[in-house]
């Protein structure tokens, strides 16, 4: 789990790809947020398009790579979240995501973690992917 957290923290614009409501891929820059619980979590408006094709689909994959030619690829489903406290600690962190929803309650607010989340990194090394079960 470290090992995803530090590379995420890292490498804080992951592309985040989801099936649109066309049935046709989307992808978009996204950020994670915080780990809680072994779980990690992500968050947006219940206004986007992209919150209606989580709805409609909650599988998603996460890409992100770093300057060094490392890549790490996550999947896993969507689970949403009604946590204040978890919200707050993100609005805490994140002045970007303060500025836009300004308090845990605000009703567009949502949090969502990935359940049977799995990490896979790659590299140019010739070595084989390594596989994390979070």
């Amino acid at each position: 789990m470290n090992e995803v957290l530090n590379f995420l923290k890292s490498n804080p614009v992951q592309f985040f790809a989801t099936v649109g409501l066309d049935n046709k891929p989307k992808v978009r820059p996204f950020q994670f947020m915080l780990e809680k619980d072994g779980k990690l979590f992500f968050c947006t408006s219940n206004e986007k398009e992209v919150y209606k094709e989580i709805k409609s689909n909650p599988y998603v994959e996460l890409c992100s790579s770093s300057l060094e030619s490392v890549w790490v690829r996550l999947h896993g489903k969507v689970i949403f979240k009604n946590d204040p406290d978890i919200k707050s600690k993100i609005l805490e962190n994140n002045p970007l995501i303060k500025s836009i929803y300004q308090t845990p309650d605000n009703p567009i607010f949502e949090i969502f973690y990935l359940e049977g989340a799995e990490a896979v990194f790659y590299d140019f090394s010739g070595n084989p992917p390594k596989k994390y079960s979070l």
